[in-house]
């Protein structure tokens, strides 16, 4: 068994695909949307890799992504190069004059005092209860924006 937490939230956003697509790819963006995010900055010697800071419950993490696949309007994949290890996904499914549905795939390997923590049934639905949120405060985000 992998000790790796993985969550998959998804949402339906009343806005065309570009809209939605624009806005993820523009990875700065992000902390405005996702509450634990403080901050993503693109690195402009190589931009298909990003520097991250999380917040949470008093703990701060950082880790270094790289963008292993990028298909206009259908996903962004990535994983930690370094930091704390994450890999994930996002999807976007095109629902033409009804907007779009975004689905988000995120997985992590929590420090071993947290894994233990994590691993309980009622941490980790707080944790998709989260990351859920976080795609409301996006559909509302680009709503608005639109």
């Amino acid at each position: 068994m992998s000790d790796w937490l993985e969550h998959s939230v998804q949402i339906e956003v009343p806005v065309p695909i570009d809209r939605v697509w624009n806005l993820w790819a523009d990875l700065e963006q992000m902390p405005r949307w996702m509450k634990w995010i403080d901050s993503v900055k693109v690195l402009e010697e190589d931009p298909s890799l990003s520097r991250w800071k999380l917040s949470t419950g008093g703990l701060d993490f950082s880790w270094q992504s790289r963008i292993l696949k990028q298909v206009q309007h259908q996903i962004i994949q990535w994983e930690s190069v370094d930091g704390l290890p994450n890999r994930g996904a996002i999807r976007f499914y095109d629902r033409g004059t009804n907007g779009s549905i975004v689905k988000l795939t995120v997985g992590y390997l929590p420090p071993g005092f947290l894994r233990r923590l994590l691993d309980n049934s009622f941490i980790r639905r707080g944790v998709e209860s989260s990351l859920q949120a976080d795609m409301e405060r996006f559909r509302d985000y680009a709503t608005q924006a639109n």
